[in-house]
This record gives C-alpha cells, structure tokens and sequence, in this order.
C-alpha cells in the first residue's frame, strides 16, 4: 500500500501575476513546476503548515486567503494529497532555497508551463477564476 502524503502549496499573487516555483533536479519531480509549500506536520493545521514552510524554503512571510483546490494524485512514490490557498506576500521577497527557478506568469501563461501533475486541477481552476473576472 502506497503511503499518504498530505501537502500544501501556495498560489502567491501579486497583482495579476502568480508565482510558479521549479522543482530541483535532485528532488522527485524533478524540473517540473508547482505552488511552493511543503508537507503538513503531525497536529499542523494546512495553513499554518503552508506559512511555516514559506518562510523556510523562500524566506517570505504570507497571508493566506481561501482555499483553490484540493487533489489527490497518485504517484509512483506515494499518494499526494495537496491543498492549494491564494497567498499574499506581507514581507520579505521570494528566494530560492529549495527550488532551481521561479517565475511570476499571468493566469493565462500558467498552462505553458510543464507542472507536476497533483497542481494541474488548482492551474485550471485559476484560469476559469480569472478569465470569469476580466
């Protein structure tokens, strides 16, 4: 039996713009992009699992808004279960720590991007959510 991995990520917005973040080569995935975040901690509720390990892997601090999307998506690895949050930056600007590249993109620019595949219904969700709003 697969083990379950409960995970969180960050769709950061400044703007009309939307912070992607590049998997490292030496971590599963590799090269694919995502919404930074990380795992949740035992008796860590999704949120403050979601700004503890923003301010560990990009030395930011955030406010975090309402929920996108939750996916479950089976890997070779395990099963991810992934919750994604609209973010805000309160202070600090990103860096990488743990991923090779980030890039801010507009709604619409998300797709070109090759993304591990748990972030793909919360990349379509956005983009219905901001085409609904021009």
């Amino acid at each position: 039996m697969k083990k379950n991995i409960h995970v969180v990520g960050a769709v950061i917005t400044d703007g009309e713009k939307i912070l992607c973040a590049q998997r490292g080569t030496e971590k599963a995935l590799p090269g694919l992009w995502e919404f930074p975040g990380g795992k949740i901690e035992q008796g860590e509720s999704p949120q403050a699992a979601l700004k503890r390990e923003i301010q560990e892997e990009m030395k930011c601090i955030i406010e975090i808004g309402e929920q996108v999307e939750h996916t479950v998506h089976e890997y070779d690895f395990g099963i991810v279960h992934l919750t994604t949050f609209y973010c805000q930056l309160v202070e600090g600007v990103p860096v990488l720590t743990e991923h090779i590249a980030i890039k801010w993109l507009k709604p619409h620019e998300l797709e070109k991007l090759e993304w591990a595949p748990a972030d793909i219904p919360a990349i379509e969700k956005i983009a219905k959510t901001f085409v609904a709003q021009d």
